[in-house]
């Protein structure tokens, strides 16, 4: 669990509102939304004052960030902002890149932060063109000055977060080492993606993920329905032990097994139950495995 999802976690197990914990921290409400999506990080004197307010070590609150990195960690990043006043269909294309990160929040402005470790002239090398088109955003990351794809892949990550109150359906293709959506609640998300990592967190909705590549998917909850569109792909995904879904395999030569401490076992799918997982394509297989450590970090839904 990052410093992010913890903080949100024990805020809401004290029974806080953002509002009265930064009331309470004498920060604005809007600084307590960017250190719970992930957006920043508090100053050494806010994170000891949460210390101090929950009766929680600094080394606890950060005891699972090593390796982790978030939009703050790098040495080079830009910026664009855009206010959003009504409900959109997002539409976004971003090419290739490192890490990809998707998430909501409670703001009214669209942010997408491109960040580097290895690149400074990042803020000349890519233009984020964001187009606002009656009920649509339309949303692009272009390369300039000769940047290679294969070069961004390499050394840029892309942290985009949306406002919560107004996201409608989500469109968005990206080729990336890892990706991961978190913190949404929508009608559908739809993601055209050449990756080999996916992670969902607090993902409420439809997730509709179309990959040849064979991938690991990591739900850390299920609320809604995961759709996997492949051709000639092995893919696996993990939800956490306990949870009710129904399962289906559509298409031409596509089958559906599962696993549960390592070693494959009868269907534990649940006919009718809320929670879909399906696979569409041809000549594809979906591992479902019952991840313990999912249980243990999110709780069963």
């Amino acid at each position: 669990m990052t410093f992010a999802e913890k903080l949100r976690s024990i805020r809401k197990q004290a029974g806080m509102s953002q509002e009265q914990l930064a009331e309470k921290l004498g920060v604005s409400r809007q600084a307590v939304t960017k250190w719970e999506t992930d957006a920043g990080i508090p100053d050494i004197e806010n994170i000891m004052a949460v210390s101090a307010l929950f009766g929680i070590s600094i080394d606890e609150l950060f005891s699972n960030e090593k390796g982790v990195k978030k939009a703050s960690d790098y040495l080079f990043e830009s910026v664009t902002e855009y206010d959003i006043d009504e409900p959109k269909r997002f539409d976004m294309k971003f090419g290739g890149v490192k890490q990809f990160t998707l998430a909501g929040y409670e703001g009214e402005k669209i942010r997408v932060r491109l960040v580097s470790n290895t690149m400074p002239t990042l803020q000349n090398d890519f233009k984020v063109r964001i187009d606002d088109i009656k009920k649509r955003i339309d949303l692009d990351v272009n390369r300039k000055n000769g940047v290679t794809e294969a070069a961004a892949k390499e050394a840029v990550s892309i942290f985009v977060h949306i406002p919560t109150p107004y996201i409608g359906k989500i469109e968005c293709a990206v080729n990336a080492e890892s990706v991961e959506i978190r913190s949404l609640e929508c009608d559908s998300i739809e993601l055209d993606t050449k990756t080999q990592s996916i992670t969902l967190k607090d993902v409420a909705g439809t997730v509709e993920i179309n990959c040849n590549l064979d991938m690991e998917v990591s739900c850390h909850s299920l609320n809604g329905e995961v759709d996997i569109n492949q051709v000639s792909a092995t893919s696996k995904i993990y939800v956490p032990e306990g949870v009710a879904f129904t399962a289906f395999a559509k298409g031409i030569g596509t089958s559906i097994s599962y696993e549960k401490d390592g070693k494959q076992t009868e269907a534990f799918s649940v006919p009718d139950a809320e929670n879909i997982i399906e696979l569409n394509g041809i000549k594809s297989e979906l591992v479902i495995i019952a991840s313990k450590t999912l249980q243990n970090e999110e709780g069963v839904r």
